[in-house]
């Protein structure tokens, strides 16, 4: 057989790396130029006198070490090589971020070798000489992120490919004929990374599911859930597991709890919930105080350790709230049933019951587990029309029993003494340092194939700042009393802002004529709450609060408790809504350990579940945020002939992104759409300038707009340039 001639590379360039990447994999053996020549897969002339070249510049450079003649050895320097994760663009380059580095360091195109994004990765940094921005080259795939991803399937005779739309996956996935399953050519469906052959431009995978067909709606809606990992279904025997549970009201457990079933107590809730998880009760206490009791489901009663459905539970670690629909942490019977309390109905809770002062101080608090009874239901909007008109017959309007009805007189005390309250609280919480972000949300009305009619907003009133004050009242106090005695506890924490990006913010909002106070730390919250207040209700208030959002650092779950600054509280935990967040089951069970006397339980072992459960958070958050993006295309592509005022929301080089004024839908216009000029960008006023007449596009301009593209696949809007608003 004849000997296989390799080609040489083409660029010689790519020598130096690839050299020091050899050695650098093995740095306790020496190579002379033969060996590499070898593990490059090279033997032409050519190429071993380029690498005997740049052997010897190596070695003058004192990258490498010649440890006797023609062998070589890599100079280990412990501080060039670091780890950390990848960061991809979407023109297929990366960042590095790692801890020990103040800036991202830059990963040009051809040193990823096979990293992805949000792989962690071990990479040799150069160019580090200051003035210079950092690069590096990945060494080694330390752990894939992610080996499962969602694509259109491309068949060919042989094998297939798959295409993401992902704009940080850079690569097509390559499917072996014998790999593809069910799949017809053009389904949607989910593959996973199996291998990638060292000489491969493409990773090897196999067909896993069949998700349907491009741009149907159960098809994007599956395929965003499983772009995240996350499920679609509880698997056959949690559901069994769960119908099998007693959740019938036993008088021998009511008898090992308080019980609360005859004081006044009610839900508010949004119209359209399933589950509700807390409550509050109300009653006038003797000496002028108040008792209010905010009542929890008490889903660790059902819930029991080591079980299948505890596993389940915390394997989602939250419910996911995509824009059709509720993915449940729990199983229906327990989520909307058993742990819901539900208006006339006795249920177990867990509760965290205060003293409150007429000035909304708290006297005397208890926590423990509890019996209650829900005398009535309310949505936001009927507990807000009681605030607002004092009234107790609730009109049909806004009824959620679809007739006009009658509150007692006792509710009716009790809302308004509460809403009062609630609003000392938060007074109090603003006052000292809290920040309010009450940033408009896009809501949908669907009909019931789940098509978008119409958009709305929604805005927080005085009935929803109501239930967030005790809400926030009782997580506070509940880590507040195991905070202080330094027991081992699941908090909810919150870090300082990131200052760069509050400096890249000021950037922006100066354009509007706005600035922030970042002299000192103590001035920035009052600062932000002021800019807040004065956007309200202007165009560009839904750009600058989505800035204000993204210059927070994001909170989390930590067993080590730092805080949480945007509430400005020194203990805070998550308590309130165990239904759908596993990290309040936690909190409920290791509150009820301590107050039976248990010793601190092990921090390294709640810290990893911690850890779960913010990224669980995470990968949830982002799919609510791609099933609005995909409802708003799909809204837009019914208003295809419309024309829409819309604000400059974004300027990049290859054109603006434009947020229609009246309903949050948000695209790009491409720089070559726009036909009155030639436009090129300015990165110092973050605006497009014509070269012949110097007109200027930037943010906060109004203009009009009209569809040119809705991808469903992709949940991206082009639009048509029409003209400036006069």
């Amino acid at each position: 057989m004849d000997k296989k001639i390799r080609k040489p590379i083409k660029n010689e360039k790519d020598f130096l790396g690839k050299i020091l990447k050899i050695l650098s994999q093995s740095p306790n053996k020496v190579f002379n130029y033969k060996q590499i020549a070898a593990k490059l897969e090279l033997d032409d002339t050519k190429s071993r006198n380029q690498i005997i070249k740049d052997l010897k510049l190596l070695a003058s450079s004192k990258k490498i070490v010649e440890s006797e003649p023609g062998k070589y050895l890599v100079i280990a320097v412990s501080q060039d090589y670091y780890e950390g994760t990848i960061d991809m663009t979407s023109r297929k380059t990366a960042y590095f971020i790692c801890d020990e580095f103040t800036e991202d360091v830059f990963i040009p195109t051809n040193n990823l070798n096979r990293a992805l994004d949000k792989d962690k990765v071990k990479v040799y940094v150069y160019n580090r000489r200051k003035g210079k921005r950092p690069e590096g080259e990945v060494i080694e795939v330390i752990e894939r992120d992610k080996t499962e991803f969602v694509g259109v399937i491309d068949i060919q005779a042989n094998f297939a490919f798959v295409s993401t739309a992902n704009p940080k996956m850079y690569t097509d996935i390559f499917i072996p004929k014998d790999k593809i399953g069910e799949a017809e050519n053009g389904d949607v469906v989910l593959v996973k990374i199996e291998d990638w052959p060292k000489r491969a431009d493409s990773p090897f995978g196999s067909v896993i599911r069949v998700l349907g067909k491009p741009g149907e709606h159960n098809t994007e809606i599956h395929a965003i859930l499983a772009e995240y990992g996350l499920p679609s279904d509880f698997p056959v025997e949690v559901e069994v597991y769960a119908q099998k549970l007693d959740t019938t009201i036993q008088e021998s457990e009511i008898a090992k709890r308080r019980d609360m079933r005859d004081t006044l107590t009610y839900t508010i809730d949004p119209k359209d919930a399933k589950d509700f998880d807390d409550a509050l009760s109300f009653k006038k206490l003797e000496n002028g105080n108040y008792e209010i009791g905010i009542h929890i489901a008490d889903v660790s009663y059902y819930l029991e350790e080591g079980t299948i459905l505890d596993d389940e539970a915390y394997q989602r670690a939250t419910s996911v709230y995509l824009v059709d629909r509720v993915v449940p942490m729990l199983p229906e019977v327990l989520s909307n049933f058993a742990c819901s309390l539900r208006p006339n109905e006795e249920k177990y809770t867990f509760s965290a019951v205060f003293e409150v002062s007429p000035a909304a101080q708290v006297i005397n608090q208890w926590f423990g587990r509890t019996v209650i009874y829900s005398d009535q239901r309310f949505a936001y909007e009927e507990a807000q029309y009681i605030i607002e008109t004092k009234d107790n017959t609730i009109p049909v309007d806004i009824s959620i029993t679809g007739e006009s009805y009658v509150v007692s007189d006792e509710i009716v005390e009790a809302t308004l003494k509460l809403d009062e309250l609630a609003k000392i609280l938060r007074k109090k919480r603003m006052a000292n340092g809290a920040i309010s972000f009450d940033k408009v949300e896009v809501k949908f009305n669907l009909d019931a194939a789940g098509e978008p009619e119409g958009v709305y907003f929604k805005v927080s009133k005085d009935a929803n700042h109501l239930i967030e004050e005790f809400m926030l009242l009782a997580n506070r106090k509940v880590a507040e009393y195991i905070g202080k005695q330094k027991k081992t506890f699941v908090y909810r924490i919150h870090d300082e802002p990131n200052e760069d990006k509050l400096i890249a913010m000021q950037a922006v909002i100066s354009k509007f004529g706005y600035k922030i106070d970042l002299r000192n730390k103590g001035d920035i919250s009052k600062s932000l709450n002021a800019l807040m207040e004065e956007v309200n209700g202007k165009k560009e208030q839904n750009l600058i609060d989505t800035l204000a959002i993204r210059s927070m650092s994001k909170a989390k779950y930590s067993t080590d408790n730092i805080g949480h600054y945007g509430l400005a509280f020194d203990y805070y935990s998550h308590f309130t809504s165990p239904i759908r967040r596993y990290p309040d089951v936690m909190v409920h069970r290791l509150l009820q350990y301590y107050l039976d006397g248990g010793k601190s339980v092990d921090e390294e072992v709640y810290e990893t579940k911690s850890q779960h459960c913010s990224n669980m958070e995470s990968l949830a958050t982002n799919a609510e945020r791609d099933s609005i993006k995909y409802m708003q295309v799909k809204y837009m592509q019914d208003h295809q002939d419309e024309e829409f005022l819309g604000v400059i929301s974004g300027v990049t080089e290859w054109g603006i992104y434009v947020e229609i004024v009246s309903n949050k839908c948000e695209g790009m216009v491409r720089i070559r759409e726009i036909k009155d000029d030639y436009y090129t960008f300015d990165e110092k006023q973050y605006a497009l300038v014509g070269a012949t007449s110097n007109s200027i596009l930037q943010l906060g301009d109004e203009i009009f707009v009209k569809v040119k593209n809705a991808d469903l696949v992709k949940k991206q809007l082009d639009f048509h340039f029409l003209r400036r608003a006069e």
